[in-house]
């Protein structure tokens, strides 16, 4: 049982300070239900478990992709590459035909698409979805994985994507 805590919560503009200090690695979730292909940017994708294979991402509750992803029999993680940030900004941005050209793609074998340069690509079955707070927790069995590339991925920080420069 999960009890709700009571009491006062921190202000919602300086939570978002304090969590822009947090760097996140950067993934583009996909999607093809009914023909129509559907994508969004995430930079709260997580593993799970390893056995069973299970990651996660959340999505807000308000997001218009969201509806038309959340009933495809799989969907894809792409795991982004440094310098793939005009990537993921094109699929963060609301109104944009995100995979229009100059995005490249190509279905996968279960139909999501899996987008070209990825690092590397998850291909998932719907676990679980639950509201939490003003997003969805989504959860995916991996069914497939292909690693590409060992590329420096793509960062989200201070508000801005970046590539990782290793210490040392």
């Amino acid at each position: 049982m999960t009890e709700t805590l009571r009491g006062p919560a921190v202000d919602g503009g300086l939570f978002r300070r304090a969590l822009a200090a947090h760097a996140a690695g950067v993934v583009i979730i996909t999607a093809q239900n009914e023909g129509i292909p559907a994508g969004l940017t995430a930079t709260s994708f997580s593993s799970v478990s390893l056995a069973p294979p299970l990651v996660s991402f959340y999505v807000d509750q308000g997001s218009s992709t969201w509806p038309s992803m959340r009933s495809a029999d799989h969907f894809a993680v792409n795991v982004l590459a440094g310098d793939q940030g005009e990537l993921a900004a094109r699929f963060a941005r609301k109104g944009a035909d995100r995979f229009a050209p100059p995005t490249r793609w190509r279905p996968g074998a279960f139909g999501a698409p899996l987008l070209a340069d990825a690092s590397a690509h998850l291909i998932c079955r719907p676990h679980s979805a639950t509201g939490i707070g003003d997003h969805v927790l989504v959860v995916g069995l991996v069914i497939e994985a292909t690693v590409h590339g060992a590329d420096g991925p793509l960062l989200y920080h201070q508000g801005r994507f970046g590539s990782f420069v290793p210490h040392g």
